[in-house]
């Protein structure tokens, strides 16, 4: 069992390397990952040679080419670092640690470079410093750590850097874990350091293409157009939010279903009534709904609306169905020493809970893998400016949660 003296020792060995452990942060910050387009393998590529430094040798799984340009994306490449401590049958664990290297583009309105990894006010700027590269980091620098200090003797540790989360995460650890590469018995995800997440929501992604008739914006009447058709549509869509209200969760952390169509597209010129109307809605499902249920609702609003007026027809594509993430029993031990290590550090409690974001942790708790999200960043994802501009990461976030990682490692693979 660890001591009270051994965390303090692995507590001493990050406050002593925690200006190259910021140095690796801005180090992966620095190459770009928007996803789209997602060409991503020179990130794993740089990412692996930084890991080389420390000893650690980065498996390079490419994911076909033909398979991630049909999905979207230009280029991915997994890596998976094994950390094994004892011999086979011992009793130890497998715990894998998942963090994601792609992310949305950044954007406009930043006061910083988005790939500068700049530091000011004890805060790091940049796409992805808290989603998730950021755990690229505590992981990498708990798991060396917890060898320096701690030096388990059974059980193992798993590295899975992965390139998919934006688009769903089945070319990330998806494809890892259908493939075979990897069975671990635990996994913690990347995540922020004040809640250690248990449950999340899942995510409907679809594409609506509507077609009506293009025509000369002088005789409008020859036409149909399909943009009005598009609004009426997405006023039924949108109206449905209102009912979503109702349906709360049971989930702490967790509301209700909501419905947000992120893109929209169509027409081809400002005389012309547009012929084609394109938009892409994402539909948030709390773990209690039924996705099939759910997606069936949505088709039927979408062709009730569309039936409404006349010469329209529309085409509705499912790009994305990301089921709820629900508690394994066996997740436990997760939940235990993360809860008690984050309330030593940090000097407060830390709760369970759900989140309405949807993650690649499903991936692993769909084939039994009892997993947890916790890492490093701040109490809410409005103050990490995830996704929007000026992306940034208390420094102190990450120091404190790698001690976090690196302590609860240390007991649960002693």
């Amino acid at each position: 069992m660890t001591t009270n003296n051994n965390y303090a020792a692995l507590d001493a060995w990050i406050d002593q390397h925690f200006d190259e452990e910021v140095h690796f942060l801005q180090a992966l910050v620095r190459v770009p990952t928007d996803t789209p387009p997602g060409n991503n393998a020179p990130h794993a590529e740089r990412t692996a040679e930084l890991l080389k430094d420390f000893g650690y040798e980065a498996e390079k799984h490419a994911v076909p080419a033909a398979d991630v340009q049909a999905y979207g994306m230009e280029s991915i490449t997994n890596l998976i670092v094994r950390r094994p401590y004892g011999a086979p049958g011992d009793g130890g664990k497998t715990i894998a640690l998942n963090a994601h290297g792609d992310v949305v583009p950044p954007g406009e309105g930043w006061t910083h470079d988005p790939y500068g990894a700049e530091i000011a006010d004890g805060k790091m700027y940049g796409r992805a410093t808290a989603v998730s590269k950021s755990d690229f980091a505590s992981f990498t620098f708990a798991v060396r750590a917890l060898e320096a200090v701690a030096k388990p003797t059974k059980g193992a540790v798993e590295l899975h850097f992965t390139y998919d989360e934006e688009f769903g995460g089945e070319l990330g650890p998806g494809w890892l874990l259908k493939n075979g590469l990897t069975k671990p018995d635990l996994m913690i995800a990347a995540g922020f350091s004040y809640e250690v997440v248990t449950a999340h929501n899942g995510c409907l992604q679809m594409e609506v293409t509507v077609h009506g008739k293009m025509a000369h914006a002088a005789v409008p009447h020859t036409g149909v157009d399909a943009l009005q058709g598009a609004v009426h549509i997405l006023n039924a869509l949108y109206a449905q939010n209102d009912e979503y209200k109702k349906v709360t969760s049971n989930v702490a952390g967790i509301k209700h279903p909501y419905l947000n169509v992120g893109r929209i597209e169509g027409g081809t010129n400002t005389n012309v009534v547009p012929g084609k109307v394109t938009f892409k809605l994402d539909r948030r499902m709390i773990p209690e709904e039924n996705p099939v249920e759910v997606e069936a609702a949505i088709r039927h609003t979408i062709t009730q609306a569309t039936a409404e007026r006349a010469g329209l027809s529309v085409e509705i594509k499912r790009l994305l169905l990301a089921n709820a993430m629900t508690p394994l029993a066996g997740n436990q031990p997760l939940v235990d020493a993360i809860q008690k290590h984050a309330q030593a550090v940090l000097g407060e409690p830390v709760p369970a809970v759900g989140t309405p974001l949807y993650t690649d942790v499903r991936l692993y708790v769909e084939r039994g893998i009892p997993g947890v999200i916790y890492g490093a960043g701040p109490r809410t994802v409005l103050e990490s400016h995830a996704k929007r501009a000026d992306e940034r990461l208390q420094l102190e976030d990450l120091r404190r949660a790698t001690k976090v990682i690196a302590r609860a490692l240390s007991d649960l693979l002693s």
